[in-house]
């Protein structure tokens, strides 16, 4: 079984120039992750949008929502 502490173990067998390495592939993955995390949300959102689920509201009335979570 592969666990976060085994990997760590192989990760830190490789030199230094390859832990940064590493360390730069995963922040850019997670980055590209995110992004299309982001992307996803927000054509779901403007789905919903454009078929009535979802209405403009006034920064008051967002304001009183987020206040009474």
């Amino acid at each position: 079984m592969v666990t976060i502490n085994s990997t760590l173990e192989d990760i830190m067998q490789l030199d230094f120039a390859s832990r940064e390495m590493l360390l730069e592939i995963l922040q850019k993955r997670q980055i590209e992750a995110r992004r299309d995390e982001i992307a996803k949300t927000a054509k779901k959102s403007l789905k919903e949008f454009h078929s009535g689920k979802n209405v403009p509201l006034s920064a008051d009335d967002v304001i009183d929502r987020l206040n009474n979570l």
